[in-house]
């Protein structure tokens, strides 16, 4: 694979340097998408899945890195030159003894904590890195909640297998057949653990147990299925949420990386040392010997493309806790669609509603559900995002659902798509290069209630695009704030903003970048503000 004027040193998409398998998606034909002559860039209709270092070459691409920084209705307050992961970090943002810290992970051996109750002046105050040989476990997706119950910080770990590399590449068990027993005999917890917090730091915590998500075999054992995938979904009570395939008849998964498709599991942590599982959901088709009789997997065309990802990779998404009175949680299942989850009783998790998603492969057809809107509107927002590089994939779109009618989802509207200033040069984000898509709006984590009507979403190639729905019928992008696309000649360009944390109770938007981390304000959410929210003062200048 040659290099790219744009890229040096990275891989340039060639079909001929991959293997494909009967099912998979065919290259399209060049003609077929691009650049138009109104300026416009046509998406393909589909694609074969191409590894995220891999870069695709087209006409009307930049070859240079752009150095620009755009924004419109948002301003930056501050930047950090500070990175933990390129293409994917996490973050918890939690008070304690009248500072507020933020947590902030990635790549499993990786943490470093800060203190920003002053967003202007954001201090590390402790971090550490350790090797991938060493014996210490990931860190894995973390919820910190505090309960009232226990007057106690809780915290609450995913633990996985391998998602996507083996022996340091991407693993594909329809070409590779040493990857199926990689992955049933990975030595890991899979499952969660739970965590008291003594102090803010993670070295301050004690491990109050762990927990396997198969019902069959304990932490100690070799366990089947893959672990809870990214954030347990915790409000500080009784209830948990997790998105696991918990044993190895979960397998009805078309995605090369992986052998499993998730569902969901509900536990009990009334007793955090303790969690009692409650029940499991999955989309019917999902386990080995459903086929048949599956409407969700006879009928989808996906299945077999070896490229769609099947089941959730996300925790059940709702706006307020179980224990506070919401009955129902959204689940994003991939390539199997957009289900309404009756959560009420959550030893009897049960679907009520279900619609399917718009085919668009390759990528994330159905990873992330906003919710912030839903108790106001009824409306949630469910999107996929890009895992090719260079926009080589059908567009990932952020599709406006009504579930007024849980029982009956509809999707009725898809949000515009970002589009450069007129100064920039360029008329497509596209041909920014890298990817473009939206990632996710934050998480359920994200401090204080929602306002403003609006929604931040981490765009990659376009930055941070806060979409306006005030008038949900009319749906626009109100704000964005989108800087460089790196400051140094190997910064990871394929994701060039993966990530970004909402304090509403703050009026702040932190924007994770692959060369940083941004501050940002916008006059859609009101002054920022400084200090604990309870004592603060707005920013001043």
């Amino acid at each position: 694979m040659a290099g790219s004027p744009y890229v040096p040193d990275a891989k340039k998409y060639d079909p001929k340097d991959f293997e494909r398998v009967a099912g998979e998606p065919a290259d399209p034909d060049p003609s077929s998408w691009g650049m138009q002559p109104d300026g416009s860039f046509l998406p393909p209709a589909h694609t074969p899945s191409v590894p995220r270092d891999v870069f695709v070459d087209w006409p009307g691409q930049l070859d240079y890195r752009d150095p620009n920084t755009y924004s419109l209705n948002a301003t930056a307050e501050a930047f950090y030159p500070i990175v933990v992961n390129t293409s994917h970090s996490w973050q918890a943002i939690y008070d304690w003894d009248d500072t507020r810290y933020m947590l902030h992970y990635g790549g499993g051996n990786h943490w470093k904590l800060y203190d920003i109750t002053d967003p202007r002046d954001l201090k590390i105050v402790d971090e550490e890195q350790w090797g991938w040989g060493d014996p210490r476990p990931q860190f894995g997706a973390t919820t910190v909640q505090y309960n009232e119950k226990l007057g106690k910080h809780i915290a609450i770990q995913a633990s996985e297998t391998p998602r996507y590399f083996l022996k340091g590449r991407v693993a594909n068990k329809h070409i590779d057949d040493t990857v199926e027993g990689q992955l049933t005999e990975w030595e890991g917890l899979r499952g969660f653990r739970v965590w008291e917090m003594n102090g803010p730091s993670p070295r301050d915590w004690t491990v109050l147990t762990q927990v396997s998500t198969d019902p069959n075999h304990g932490p100690d054992e070799i366990q089947e299925g893959n672990g809870v995938l990214d954030l347990p979904v915790y409000y500080g009570d009784k209830y948990l949420f997790v998105a696991t395939a918990p044993d190895n008849t979960f397998t009805n998964q078309p995605y090369k990386t992986t052998l499993w498709a998730a569902g969901h599991a509900a536990y009990d942590v009334s007793d955090p040392a303790n969690p009692k599982h409650l029940s499991t959901w999955w989309v019917p088709g999902t386990r080995k010997g459903e086929e048949a009789d599956s409407e969700y997997l006879a009928n989808n065309p996906r299945w077999n493309n070896k490229t769609s990802w099947f089941g959730s990779r996300m925790g059940i998404f709702m706006p307020r806790s179980v224990e506070s009175g919401y009955k129902y949680g959204y689940a994003a299942q991939g390539g199997q669609g957009f289900f309404v989850l009756d959560v009420s009783d959550p030893e009897n998790i049960h679907h009520v509603g279900w619609c399917e998603l718009p085919d668009s492969v390759a990528g994330t057809e159905g990873d992330n559900v906003d919710t912030t809107q839903v108790e106001e509107t009824g409306y949630v927002y469910v999107s996929g995002y890009p895992m090719n590089t260079d926009c080589y994939e059908p567009a990932k779109e952020i599709y406006q659902i009504d579930v007024s009618d849980p029982t009956q989802p509809k999707l009725v509207r898809i949000l515009p798509r970002p589009l450069p200033p007129a100064e920039a040069p360029f008329t497509d984000w596209a041909q920014r290069r890298g990817s473009f898509g939206p990632k996710r709006s934050g998480y359920f984590t994200n401090t204080g209630t929602p306002h403003g009507a609006v929604i931040p979403y981490a765009f990659y190639a376009a930055g941070l695009q806060i979409f306006d729905v005030r008038d949900p019928e009319e749906p626009k992008v109100g704000a964005y704030f989108v800087p460089p696309m790196g400051l140094k000649d190997d910064d990871d360009l394929a994701a060039p903003v993966h990530g970004v944390f909402v304090e509403w109770d703050r009026n702040l938007i932190w924007v994770f970048a692959n060369h940083g981390i941004y501050a940002v304000s916008t006059p859609l959410l009101g002054e920022p503000i400084v200090g604990l929210p309870n004592s603060a003062a707005p920013f001043a200048g």
